[in-house]
């Protein structure tokens, strides 16, 4: 007996950037019907020949699908796109990028529009975007019910990690890892900064730069134990008052290789503070409870 094909979830996009685009070709391309609006008609075209059904309105994309998807500018693009559109009985998947505060606030004000919220934070770039090679994920917080709902469907484009019932959640975890990744990219520039004016091969050095950081990173797993446990003497292999007296190296290394230290000059000061505050014999986590004011 030849098995019924399973219906899949029609999807409503509003917002049609590099992201949006790339989230309504991965969706048709797996065959689920998709109804999208653009503030710009003309970005809605070349999805027509692929599909998709075009809306002449946000409020009639709004009222064609119960799962309705907002990939936008910020959160008061949101606002603006969905004021005068009737969102009662919608679930309201928000993939804009927004502060824990505005995501919350969000979830507030849908809620009391009738409609189910949950909020993402897509950790990829466009060309990620359906392709599950590329490692590519989101961050969704806010209503499990409406989660668990469509998770087969919002795994199409990307990966999906649930974070919590929270609706801040999504964009706290995703401003956080950006945030890391900043960090890192700033130490890679000073790094790259001192080698400039030598004869040194930026791409020979590239890769002993990528093997470092690979080799650092598992130090976050300590930094969260000891968070957890509050004993930030615990495993201890290169204490705060040893790292402190080395800054001067780095200092003297900087200003002889004509290389401006405000980059990591922020992190000596919060390194020197906590020695001066706490004990020597510490890792360097407390620099953590410096930070939060």
């Amino acid at each position: 007996m030849a098995q019924t094909p399973v219906e899949k979830t029609s999807v409503t996009l509003l917002g049609l950037g590099a992201m949006g685009t790339a989230l309504a070709r991965t969706w048709l391309a797996a065959g689920y019907p998709v109804t999208v609006w653009n503030r710009t008609p003309a970005r809605s075209v070349p999805l027509a020949a692929e599909g998709a059904r075009i809306a002449d309105s946000a409020a009639a994309a709004v009222a064609a699908n119960t799962l309705v998807v907002v990939c936008l500018l910020d959160d008061a693009s949101v606002e603006e796109t969905l004021t005068g559109t009737d969102l009662a009985g919608r679930d309201l998947v928000n993939l804009t990028t927004s502060t824990p505060a505005e995501a919350r606030a969000r979830a507030e004000w849908a809620r009391e529009r009738g409609a189910r919220y949950l909020d993402g934070g897509i950790m990829a770039v466009p060309p990620m975007i359906g392709v599950p090679e590329a490692g590519g994920y989101v961050f969704y917080s806010g209503s499990r019910e409406v989660f668990e709902r469509y998770a087969e469907t919002l795994r199409v484009p990307a990966g999906t990690t649930y974070v919590g019932e929270d609706a801040g959640f999504a964009a706290l975890h995703d401003v956080a890892l950006l945030s890391a990744m900043y960090g890192m990219f700033a130490g890679a520039a000073h790094a790259f900064a001192l080698i400039r004016k030598e004869d040194i091969d930026p791409a020979s050095f590239a890769p002993l730069l990528a093997d470092w950081l690979t080799a650092m990173a598992p130090s976050v797993h300590q930094t969260a134990d000891q968070l957890r446990s509050g004993d930030y003497t615990k495993g201890v292999v290169s204490s705060l008052a040893m790292q402190v007296a080395g800054t001067s190296t780095f200092l003297r290394t900087a200003e002889q290789q004509g290389v401006s230290m405000e980059l990591l000059s922020p992190y000596f000061a919060l390194m020197r503070r906590r020695l001066s505050e706490g004990s020597g014999e510490e890792d360097l986590t407390g620099v953590v409870d410096l930070l939060v004011r």
